[in-house]
């Protein structure tokens, strides 16, 4: 069987197709598409589609036809533009436009790896068409007489092309909020999975260190009884207290209500200071009258974790400082350590993530405190995030906004 060439399908194909390039290009025409411009392929080729297709304005009208290219080089998904006008400069007249409706199918062109690499552009006339349907509107008196009943076949399909088209571009943005939830799916399943091997790593070592101190007095019958339930008692206490964090993170994520009230921020923080007796100096700006909503109890762990964060990482100095700002409470907690690194800054708020030097400082520690302040920041409607110091010195600003109590 002999070959057949594509070019020459190509240019023998009834209908006009055009070829673009990724940068709205002419590449190639058919012979009908010469026909249909009026205007030869040499004339066409390497020139700009709206200086040419198929001639005439290039605002509103071209936009729809713009946008369907543009569609098909994001999606690499063949696109059918409902009828739309766009206007034909009249032969021999220049600047005078006439009234003219088309249909267009833009389809992509794709390289082995699928990338698209041109569109295929076939505008279809119905002007006529869309002349005779006016004409079935008008008054009996005004009609001409009916089309043969194919005409009025086609006449009524191309009526429905618009509500055809309304459907596809809403289906189309469906399945486009279809992937986003399935992509949201995923990427908390991967959470949970991340979350739940981070808990298990966690858990892991006070259990393995239980079970070794027990295991150790069994053997030796001659160690410290109460050593051994010292050691024993800071493993459970390890134990309760990320199994306590991993409790109040599920309460938190299940979005479950809670009572709220009025809280004076600036006493919240002084109280949570008296409770905390930090070996390091204190320094507070605690402006009166600062009022938030919210649950007081959830509000003071907050507070709790960023002041015991300070001072675990302080050398000798914290800060707390709380003011109004723009209509929202701000608290500042302020150390003079080590301070986090740019790379950290986001990171240090994800669950179970602790740095070298705060295992050293606190081995005991269960890398959920600023996660969990975090959550409960967010269910205020407020935020908490690790910034720059502002007086240029080494060490960590952790700055929590929190929308102010109206009146």
């Amino acid at each position: 069987m002999a070959e057949i060439d594509p070019a020459v399908l190509f240019d023998a194909e009834p209908v006009p197709v055009a070829l673009v390039s990724p940068e709205m290009i002419f590449l190639a025409v058919n012979r009908a598409y010469e026909e249909m411009l009026g205007h030869s392929r040499q004339e066409v080729i390497g020139r700009d589609v709206f200086e040419v297709f198929p001639g005439g304005p290039s605002g509103e009208e071209a936009q729809a036809v713009r946008y369907s290219l543009e569609r098909v080089l994001a999606t690499g998904e063949v696109d059918l533009l409902p009828v739309h006008r766009y206007d034909i400069e009249v032969p021999g007249r220049p600047g005078e436009f006439e009234e003219h409706y088309w249909n267009v199918t833009t389809a992509p062109l794709r390289d082995e790896k699928g990338e698209v690499i041109g569109i295929f552009l076939q505008p279809q006339e119905v002007t006529a068409v869309l002349r005779h349907l006016r004409q079935e509107e008008s008054p009996p008196a005004l009609a001409e007489p009916r089309m043969p009943y194919a005409e009025a076949v086609e006449a009524h399909l191309l009526a429905q092309a618009g509500q055809l088209c309304e459907i596809n571009q809403r289906l189309r943005h469906a399945n486009v909020q279809e992937r986003q939830t399935a992509e949201g799916l995923r990427k908390a399943v991967r959470q949970q999975r991340e979350a739940l091997a981070d808990a298990s790593h966690d858990l892991r070592g006070p259990l393995t260190g239980l079970l070794l101190r027990l295991q150790d007095a069994l053997d030796d019958p001659e160690a410290d009884p109460r050593q051994v339930l010292q050691d024993a008692l800071h493993d459970a206490e390890r134990l309760g207290d990320i199994v306590g964090d991993l409790l109040e993170m599920a309460r938190l994520e299940s979005g479950a209500p809670t009572e709220t009230e009025p809280v004076n921020l600036s006493r919240l923080v002084a109280g949570e200071l008296l409770r905390l007796s930090p070996k390091n100096a204190v320094t507070t700006h605690l402006d009166p009258g600062v009022i938030v909503d919210g649950s007081p109890l959830r509000l003071a762990r907050l507070v709790a974790n960023l002041l015991a964060n300070a001072e675990r990482h302080a050398h000798s100095h914290l800060e707390a400082i709380v003011s109004a700002q723009g209509g929202q409470a701000v608290l500042e907690v302020i150390d003079d350590g080590s301070g986090i690194p740019d790379a950290d800054k986001e990171a240090v708020f994800r669950r179970f993530y602790r740095r070298s030097d705060a295992r050293r400082s606190d081995p005991g520690g269960t890398g959920l405190g600023l996660a969990i302040s975090r959550q409960i920041a967010q269910m205020h409607g407020g935020t908490l995030h690790a910034a720059d110091r502002t007086d240029h010195h080494s060490g960590a600003r952790l700055v929590l906004r929190l929308p102010l109590s109206q009146p």
